[in-house]
């Protein structure tokens, strides 16, 4: 979306004095500022032929030098020839580039925050570059607004969820599964893989599977208590859903199935069952090489710690974000909305309309109030991330990876190396800098809000993340 393309404020110098029009003037240029509507400034500069001429000249020298104009030889066009092919053109682009060097300068020196670029301003006069030497050029700016928030008066909520048995039985059972094997046995009972036989006159199809785990209740009936040489009457178009799958099944291209009749008598030949690995020493030394669990126990252990920081990291992430949307709520930053629009329809040069922006626009407008927010506290904080800690987050990130594939403890040069990997990758290492540079901001916001802390159950967490919407 529009949103996503710029989410970062590209210019922020410290903010000044707020008059409705002030005149200002350098050694050569005059300078008039303007207090417009909804948080925006526009800047009327104007340069004269003792600003730009030197640069022009200097221009059309060199472009003198590389001309080619038949009838010349290289370097010897008349100057008045160059003048008359390129003159208008480069005065029109250095007069431009000075007077954005000195709106630029004027920010600076009145200290003058602003959002997004400075923008040509729709009240800009036409500009004769043919006759005249002294021009006027507007620049429209969105201000900055001034952060004030009494954080004493923030509330955020800091959820709790304890660890239930369901969820060490669901992870036990997932982490099982990954060890275990399918089994013959007698009987179809509930999630059994069945393969056989399917016929119809003058069809046979042979080595079919039927997988009753993937199916509903509804649908498992039928098969329910069946046993090796049972035959059942089916139909494949019901047992499988997908045009792809039971072409693979019939052997046919799919634009074929059409033709073909979906009722078939299936006799079941094998009937599988997934059983998952005793917790004996073969399981311990398959799925824990380095050793480091070799018991019942400790592997419950493991399971529990995996759990409790996996529910952390959920809460956690649903602190932060509650966090962000309290303090946006609470300081009502005043944005420069309309001059924001155009910027964001300027700069992506057409790829979205006005309509799409305005549309994602409140995203984006969360977004960079967070930002300004987020900078302001940090420079109130005075918060920095230093090495060690980018380095302790990317050794943490990689023992995560680690005990996902079965290694809980991994020795330390290996995490240090992976974790000097991560660090390698600029792109990740801007994510883990400002992930941590963002944790101190809300640890930050945090420690002066009124926070509650919440015990809740991983159902009821999840219909907070996840509300059901209402029914109309």
């Amino acid at each position: 979306s529009a949103v996503t393309l710029f989410l970062y404020i590209l210019l922020i110098i410290p903010i000044g004095t707020n008059t409705n029009e002030t005149k200002y003037k350098t050694k050569t240029m005059n300078i008039v500022k303007e207090e417009l509507q909804n948080q925006a400034m526009l800047l009327k500069i104007t340069v004269t032929e003792a600003d730009y001429g030197e640069a022009v000249n200097k221009t059309l020298k060199d472009y003198r030098k590389k001309a080619n104009v038949p009838g010349f030889r290289p370097g010897m066009v008349p100057m008045g020839i160059i003048n008359k092919m390129y003159k208008k053109r480069v005065t029109a682009e250095e007069s431009y580039r000075e007077a954005s060097k000195a709106c630029m300068n004027y920010l600076q020196e009145n200290k003058i925050e602003i959002l997004g670029e400075p923008m040509p301003s729709e009240t800009q006069p036409e500009l004769d570059f043919d006759n005249a030497t002294e021009f006027e050029f507007h620049f429209e700016l969105g201000l900055a607004p001034e952060v004030n928030v009494d954080l004493s008066k923030v509330k955020i909520t800091k959820y709790n969820i304890p660890v239930e048995d369901k969820m060490r039985e669901g992870y036990k059972e997932n982490y099982l599964r990954r060890f275990g094997k399918l089994v013959d046995v007698e009987e179809a009972t509930s999630d059994e893989a069945l393969s056989g036989t399917l016929e119809q006159e003058g069809k046979t199809i042979e080595k079919a599977y039927v997988g009753l785990i993937g199916m509903s209740e509804e649908e498992r009936k039928p098969f329910i208590g069946k046993k090796k040489g049972d035959k059942i009457e089916v139909d494949v178009n019901e047992l499988y859903k997908q045009p792809s799958q039971r072409a693979a099944i019939l052997s046919v291209k799919e634009e074929e199935l059409e033709g073909i009749d979906p009722k078939f008598t299936f006799t079941i030949e094998q009937i599988q069952k997934f059983q998952n690995p005793e917790m004996n020493e073969e399981f311990f030394k398959q799925a824990f090489p380095s050793g480091d669990v070799t018991t019942e126990e400790q592997f419950d252990s493991m399971i529990e710690k995996q759990i409790e920081r996996d529910l952390e990291r959920e809460t956690d992430y649903k602190f932060i974000d509650d966090t962000k949307k309290a303090v946006i709520e609470a300081a009502k930053l005043a944005l420069p909305v309309p001059f924001l629009k155009n910027w964001l329809y300027a700069i992506n040069e057409g790829k979205f309309t006005k309509e799409a922006i305005d549309k994602d626009f409140s995203q984006f407008e969360e977004m960079m109030s967070w930002d300004i927010l987020k900078r302001h506290f940090a420079g109130e904080a005075k918060t920095e991330v230093s090495p060690e800690e980018a380095k302790q987050e990317a050794k943490a990130l990689a023992a995560q990876q680690f005990a996902y594939y079965g290694m809980p403890n991994v020795e330390e040069n290996m995490l240090e190396n992976y974790a000097s990997s991560i660090l390698g990758n600029k792109e990740e290492a801007r994510k883990i800098y400002d992930r941590l540079a963002e944790r101190k901001v809300v640890d930050y916001i945090a420690g002066k809000a009124k926070v509650t802390n919440k015990k809740i159950t991983a159902e009821a967490f999840g219909k907070l993340i996840n509300p059901v919407p209402e029914a109309e």
